[in-house]
């Protein structure tokens, strides 16, 4: 919390009430409210090495924002294409779409904060669509597994989902 509240500071921007912390290092994702853990779960992030470079497939790293929410009232493991639900639970779909990873339950998609870093030109996490969202893939939560997305177990989305609110910080770290 220590380095969110830095980075706020250098860019002006005041903490709210809920933040996640995201460690890529520990396949963590940790949610806070006012300060104190409410609860941490266990994400997978990219299969490739962290980064913010457009086209890399890395997991972003940095101060970010919940810019949208997308899914409320779908059932849990509802696939989304183009972020729109499909009306398929993915285990309704072809068993030849069972190696894709594909976007299920809720979408928190996120913008950089930080110019440069993750915000704008070839760094920005917004237009590289970069989400936290449920996975067909939730036996291998825990260890790498997308193109750049942190990917929850779908009961956990669903449920952080409600928590949370656009505008809430994401902090993610190696």
């Amino acid at each position: 919390m220590e380095q969110v509240n830095k980075t706020c500071a250098r860019l002006g921007i005041k903490p709210g009430e809920r933040v996640l912390a995201a460690r890529i290092s520990t396949a963590t994702l940790q949610f806070f409210r006012k300060a104190a853990l409410v609860k941490s779960y266990v994400i997978s992030t990219s299969k490739r090495p962290p980064s913010n470079i457009k086209g890399s497939m890395g997991t972003p790293r940095g101060l970010h924002e919940i810019a949208e929410r997308i899914g409320a009232g779908q059932p849990p493991g509802m696939v989304f294409k183009s972020r729109v639900s499909t009306g398929h639970h993915f285990r309704e779909l072809p068993e030849a779409t069972s190696d894709d990873n594909l976007i299920t339950s809720r979408i928190l998609w996120l913008r950089g904060l930080e110019p440069g870093v993750n915000r704008g030109g070839e760094v920005d996490t917004y237009d590289r669509y970069v989400y936290i969202h449920g996975t067909n893939h939730e036996e291998r939560i825990g260890e790498p597994l997308s193109a750049g997305c942190v990917l929850m177990r779908n009961h956990d989305i669903v449920e952080l989902y409600e928590d949370v609110r656009v505008g809430d910080l994401v902090w993610i770290a190696d």
